[in-house]
C-alpha cells in the first residue's frame, strides 16, 4: 500500500497550464488606442509590419505571444512606465514575459536606430536651415543640442557615477534634433554625473562634424553655454556687450527651445522616461534608445500632425574668411545679422 501510494504521489499529472484572456485592438475604439499606446490603430500596423522579422516566432507552441500582442505590450509600458506586474496583471501575462518582451522589443527597436536616426544628408540641409531661420532669424542652423536626465533606481555597481547635480539616479541622454523635432543622433550611455561637454566630446557625432565641416554654410549647431563654442556650435555670450550681441542671445535662445520642447513632448508621450526605471543601466539605456526610434517614428506617422514645410533661404549671404573659430564665427554673425 505504501509502495502504491509513493508511486501515485510521485506518478502525479502536471496541472494544465491556464492561459488568462489577452486582449487585442479588436476591443477598442480609436480614442481608447490612442491613449493607451500613443499611437492610432494604423500606424501600429505600420510598427507591427516593421518589426515582424525580428519578433515574430518560429513556432506556435505553448500559445506563443503574436507580434501585435509584444508591441502592444511594450508601448504600453512605455506609455505609462507601469511596474511590469501591474503591466503583467492588466494584460493576462506574466511578469517574467513582460519583462522579456519590453527587453526584446526595445533591442528591435534600437537595431533600427541607424535607419530612422540619422543625421540629415546634404539635400536636406537647405530646409531645415529654413525653417530654423523662420523661427527666430538665426541663420544655418541644422540643429539643437542638449541633454537631459531620465531617472533610474539606483545600481549596485558604481553607483555614485549615476548621481546627478540635481541628487538623483539618472542617465544622462545626449541628444540633436531637427527642425521638425526628429532626433538626428542620440547618446544615452553615461551616468547621470557626466557633464554635457565631456559627453559631445567623446561622441562620434563630434568627430564626423569636425572631419566634415568646411565653412558655416554646411551648417552649425546650437548648444547652451554648458558647451565649449565652436565654429560648428554656437553657444550664447556669457556676457553680452551691446545690443546686437543682446539680440543674437535671443534668437539663440528662441531657437535653441525646439530641443527642450521636444524633450518633453518625448517624455509626455512615452511616460516611462518621467518615472524612474527599475531596471539595470544596461537596459533602461536600450529603452530610451528604443523610445528615441518611436519619436522619430511618431513624426514619420504624423503622431501628432507635422507643420507645413517652410521654403525661406537661410543661408549665409556672403563668404566668411575669418578665422575658423567658434568665437570669431559668432561675432561675424552677429555683427550681420543681429
Amino acid at each position: 500500500m505504501a509502495a502504491s501510494l509513493m508511486f501515485c504521489q510521485l506518478g502525479r499529472r502536471r496541472n494544465d497550464r491556464v492561459f488568462r484572456e489577452r486582449f487585442s485592438l479588436h476591443t477598442m475604439d480609436d480614442e481608447e488606442i490612442r491613449k493607451r499606446y500613443r499611437f492610432r490603430k494604423e500606424n501600429i500596423g505600420r510598427l507591427v509590419t516593421l518589426l515582424e522579422p525580428s519578433l515574430r516566432h518560429s513556432t506556435n507552441r505553448s500559445h506563443s505571444l503574436s507580434t501585435e500582442l509584444q508591441i502592444l505590450i511594450a508601448l504600453r509600458f512605455y506609455a505609462s512606465g507601469s511596474f511590469l506586474q501591474v503591466l503583467g496583471d492588466t494584460t493576462g501575462v506574466d511578469k517574467s514575459t513582460v519583462s522579456r518582451i519590453v527587453l526584446k522589443v526595445s533591442q528591435s527597436l534600437v537595431s533600427l536606430a541607424p535607419r530612422f536616426i540619422k543625421w540629415p544628408a546634404d539635400e536636406e540641409l537647405t530646409s531645415i536651415k529654413s525653417e530654423f531661420l523662420k523661427l527666430a532669424g538665426f541663420p544655418v542652423v541644422i540643429g539643437c543640442i542638449d541633454g537631459t536626465h531620465a531617472r533610474i533606481q539606483g545600481p549596485s555597481e558604481n553607483e555614485p557615477a549615476f548621481v546627478n547635480r540635481k541628487g538623483y539616479h539618472s542617465i544622462n541622454v545626449q541628444a540633436i534634433c531637427d527642425n521638425a523635432g526628429k532626433f538626428t543622433n542620440i547618446v544615452a550611455r553615461w551616468p547621470g554625473s557626466t557633464h554635457d561637454s565631456h559627453i559631445f566630446n567623446m561622441s562620434g557625432i563630434k568627430q564626423d562634424i569636425e572631419r566634415n565641416f568646411r565653412s558655416i554654410n554646411d551648417g552649425i549647431i546650437l548648444g547652451d553655454s554648458g558647451y565649449a563654442c565652436k565654429p560648428y556650435l554656437m553657444t550664447p555670450y556669457l556676457r553680452p556687450s551691446s545690443q546686437a550681441e543682446e539680440r543674437f542671445n535671443t534668437a539663440h535662445s528662441k531657437t535653441r527651445v525646439a530641443i527642450e520642447r521636444k524633450f518633453g513632448w518625448w517624455k509626455r508621450r512615452f511616460h516611462v522616461l518621467h518615472s524612474e526605471i527599475r531596471m539595470k543601466p544596461e537596459r533602461v539605456c536600450t529603452i530610451i534608445g528604443a523610445c528615441a526610434v518611436l519619436h522619430n517614428l511618431a513624426i514619420m506617422y504624423n503622431e501628432p500632425p507635422m507643420d507645413e514645410d517652410i521654403t525661406v533661404n537661410g543661408n549665409i549671404q556672403g563668404n566668411y574668411n575669418g578665422p575658423e573659430d567658434g568665437k570669431n564665427i559668432r561675432n561675424y554673425i552677429t555683427q550681420h545679422y543681429f
